[in-house]
């Protein structure tokens, strides 16, 4: 799919990997309408986008919000004159806990932003983007969707949700104009634990003695752009993610006995 001229819908567009890949877009000139929480972070983004300002939307709402999604085609049709793609990149953390520590209003909430959150947009935007010449779906899941992370249990069902909803909308869609992209980041250097409420189980001091390499927002963003571009069906971002993605289908227990061990130092 070329890019250009093009209006994407970008979820978690003022911060991270939907900031880099909102920026991304502008780049290969479309339009986007950037979806975030809370107005001021939006205004930030369209202050540090400076001219390029002028191609975008903003739109303050949680996608977990479902009466709020279902207006926004028409507002964003209304400010930018059609859609051709939707990035469902929103997505929050959880408290590091085990299941059993975990109460129900996070389980909610990260649900509801995770998986409910993307769904409400897919069942928004799919009958206008069916109607385009050529349009695109990219759903950001995780490397927890399909590796499990102890202390990241319900974040980790969410976005294995999201997986399986994008894997299985892919079917759905093999005959239609609509591609589907559903990507897998690694650990990437970015906000989702602040953004998300959620306290750090390590301090400062002791984060930077863990030598964990992370990927940037913008090398995801990067990836994303490409697999538009070139209709592909899954992207495995950051070479942790790739890796664990072979050693979890060669051998599952020896891969989740490795992430438990890691993720040891975090749980009480």
């Amino acid at each position: 799919m070329n890019i250009s001229d093009k209006v994407f819908v970008v979820t978690g567009a003022a911060s991270g990997i939907g900031k880099e890949i909102t920026m991304a877009l502008l780049a290969k000139s479309a339009k986007v309408a950037a979806i975030d929480l809370k107005e001021e972070t939006l205004e930030e983004l369209r202050n540090e986008l400076g001219s390029n300002s002028k191609n975008i939307s903003t739109h303050a709402l949680s996608v977990s919000d479902k009466k709020a999604v279902e207006a926004l085609p028409g507002e964003v049709i209304a400010k930018l004159g059609q859609i051709d793609g939707v990035i469902n990149n929103a997505g929050i953390i959880q408290p590091f806990v085990k299941i059993n520590d975990l109460d129900y209003e996070a389980i909610d909430r990260v649900m509801g932003v995770n998986f409910y959150g993307t769904l409400y947009m897919l069942k928004a935007f799919l009958p206008v983007l069916l109607k385009r010449p050529a349009a695109h779906i990219v759903d950001i899941s995780s490397m927890g969707g399909f590796l499990p992370v102890p202390g990241q249990a319900v974040y980790g069902a969410s976005k294995a949700a999201v997986k399986l909803l994008t894997e299985a909308l892919q079917v759905e869609l093999i005959d239609t104009n609509v591609g589907v992209t559903v990507v897998f980041p690694g650990a990437t250097s970015t906000n989702i634990t602040k953004n998300s409420g959620v306290k750090s189980p390590i301090s400062e001091e002791a984060a930077k003695k863990i030598k964990i390499p992370t990927q940037s927002p913008k090398d995801v963003a990067k990836l994303v752009i490409k697999a538009i571009e070139t209709n592909q069906t899954q992207v495995f971002a950051g070479k942790d993610s790739k890796f664990m993605n072979r050693l979890y289908r060669l051998s599952p227990s020896y891969a989740t006995g490795l992430i438990a061990k890691q993720m040891k130092s975090l749980l009480k």
